[in-house]
């Protein structure tokens, strides 16, 4: 896609986004009242479409499961220090609550395909994280190894500083190796975007290559990097991609009602990092190994 076109789209989707009031200015709010960024007038115009929650290790549930919403969350741990122990726990917690999936480092990927076989509950790694700066053919072989160990979804973090710089082919050709390596495999791609460190029309090109690439999914964040998801950001990133693509709300999600709002929003997934918390409707989440920022 030529960077004009690229331009044009974004301008045509922020005037529709801001129309009728006056905080958009080259694409940045700056009062966090437009329709992007007001949690309630978002609640209110954007139909409900959420399939995945991002949440980690919790306490165990002294009230009833929500399985709908336990449906929608990948169960997660990326911690660089996470044990063995802790990775066992986390796929008993999944199988447990039948979330959709757990989310993991690619080195315990085929531990996790091991525990979670014969069960509903996928394996999903990431690729490129938490930096997503590593070579395109790094994030190909990287994700080629953790889907020949078992893994049906990768989430993959996007190239920040070449979209930055305006490199559009570049981004795009980054998906599309991983896009369609994971394809071979009949597996998920989820394109995280890392939206703490974009622009609101940054936002837009990056779901724009990404659709572009083929991808499956946008995602919001790592949870490694400043800020985390937002209704605003999840209502944007829904406007550019459609029906056609899933949108994954991940980092910062900690509650019920946090989750909530992201699925009122937009979101396919959510990643938050207290899934047995959110699902039970309990209140803090006090368990030693909560992931408080992970995604």
């Amino acid at each position: 896609m030529h960077p004009r076109e690229i331009d044009r789209l974004v301008q045509s989707i922020l005037s529709e986004q801001s129309a009728g009031h006056s905080c958009c200015k080259d694409g940045t709010c700056s009062d966090g009242l437009c329709v992007v960024h007001n949690k309630e007038g978002v609640k209110n115009i954007v139909q409900n479409g959420a399939a995945r929650v991002t949440a980690g290790i919790g306490i165990e549930a002294a009230g009833g499961i929500e399985t709908d919403l336990a449906s929608l969350i990948d169960h997660t741990l990326l911690k660089p220090e996470a044990t063995k122990d802790q990775i066992i726990k986390l796929c008993a917690e999944a199988k447990k609550y039948t979330f959709a999936s757990v989310c993991i480092n690619p080195s315990y990927v085929s531990l996790c395909a091991k525990l979670l076989r014969d069960t509903s509950v996928k394996v999903c790694t990431v690729i490129g994280f938490p930096l997503g700066a590593t070579s395109t053919a790094a994030k190909a072989f990287e994700a080629e190894h953790a889907l020949r160990d078992g893994a049906k979804e990768v989430d993959m973090v996007i190239n920040v500083g070449m979209l930055k710089s305006s490199e559009y082919e570049y981004v795009e050709n980054d998906i599309f190796a991983v896009v369609s390596t994971a394809r071979r495999y009949g597996a998920l791609t989820k394109v995280i975007l890392e939206t703490g460190l974009l622009t609101d029309d940054e936002k837009i090109k990056g779901c724009l290559l990404a659709k572009r690439a083929g991808a499956d999914f946008v995602k919001t964040s790592t949870g490694f990097a400043k800020g985390g998801a937002t209704v605003g950001d999840i209502a944007l990133m829904r406007k550019v991609v459609g029906s056609a693509m899933g949108v994954k709300a991940s980092g910062g999600v900690r509650t019920r009602e946090e989750a909530l709002a992201m699925v009122a929003s937009g979101a396919d997934r959510i990643g938050a990092s207290a899934s047995v918390k959110i699902v039970s409707g309990n209140g803090e989440d006090k368990s030693s190994h909560s992931l408080a920022r992970n995604v």
